[in-house]
C-alpha cells in the first residue's frame, strides 16, 4: 500500500467514524421538542433508550438511520476502492462512532444499529439470519441487549462457518471479530446487570 493508499483509507476511516457519531436520536428529539434520550433510562442514544424517551415511531425511524449509518459507511469504501479490508475498518469506525460520538462528548449507543448496517453491505445472508432471531429473543425476553448480543454472537458465528465452509476470504472471520467484539465491548454494562438481574426491560406498549 502506498501513502496515496493510505492517504485514502485514513481519510474514509475518519470519514466513517464521524458518520457514525451521527447522533440521530438527540437529532429526533431536538427537532420534535421531546426529552433527550441521555437523560432517561440507560442515557444512551440508542434505538432502545430513544424508544423509552419519544416512543416507537421516533425509535424506528432514529434505529432506521442508525441502521444507514453503518451502510454508507462501508459503501464510502468501497466506493473508495479499498477492498474488503478497507469495508472492515469503515465499519469498524462507524460502529466507534456510534458509541463514541464526537458530536455529544464521545457517548452513544451500543454499535448495534450501524453494525448491522455494516453488516447488510459486507455479508448480507448472515444479516438475514439474525433478523428473526434478534426479533425472537426481544419479544420473548424484553431484554434489547440480550437480543442484541444473541444476534450479534449468532452473525459472527455464520460468517465465520460460511467462510470456512466455502473457502472465503479470512478476512470475513477478521470482519466477524472486530464488529462483534466491538458490540460485545461497548455492552459490557448491559451484561453485568444481565448477570445480576438488574437489566431494564423493554415496555413493547405505550
Amino acid at each position: 500500500m502506498d501513502a496515496g493508499q493510505i492517504g485514502i483509507a485514513a481519510v474514509v476511516v475518519v470519514v466513517a467514524y464521524l458518520i457514525g457519531g451521527i447522533p440521530w436520536g438527540v437529532v429526533i428529539a431536538r427537532l420534535t421538542g421531546g426529552p433527550d434520550p441521555r437523560t432517561i433510562g440507560s442515557g444512551r442514544t440508542g434505538g432502545a433508550n430513544v424508544l423509552r424517551a419519544l416512543g416507537p415511531r421516533a425509535a424506528v425511524i432514529s434505529g432506521m438511520l442508525d441502521v444507514l449509518k453503518g451502510m454508507v459507511a462501508v459503501l464510502v469504501a468501497i466506493v473508495a476502492g479499498g477492498g474488503l479490508p478497507l469495508e472492515i475498518l469503515a465499519a469498524a469506525a462507524a460502529i466507534v462512532g456510534h458509541s463514541r460520538s464526537p458530536f455529544i462528548g464521545f457517548s452513544g449507543g451500543r454499535g448495534i444499529a450501524p453494525g448491522f448496517g455494516s453488516l447488510i453491505v459486507i455479508h448480507p445472508l448472515a444479516a438475514l439470519i439474525t433478523i428473526p432471531v434478534f426479533a425472537v429473543v426481544l419479544l420473548v425476553t424484553r431484554y434489547s441487549s440480550l437480543a442484541s448480543l444473541t444476534a450479534t454472537a449468532l452473525a459472527a458465528a455464520a460468517i465465520i462457518v460460511m467462510a470456512v465452509a466455502f473457502n472465503q476470504s479470512l478476512l470475513y472471520v477478521v470482519y466477524a471479530f472486530v464488529a462483534g467484539g466491538l458490540i460485545w465491548l461497548f455492552h459490557l454494562d448491559n451484561i453485568q446487570r444481565l448477570l445480576n438481574g438488574t437489566e431494564r426491560r423493554i415496555e413493547l406498549r405505550r
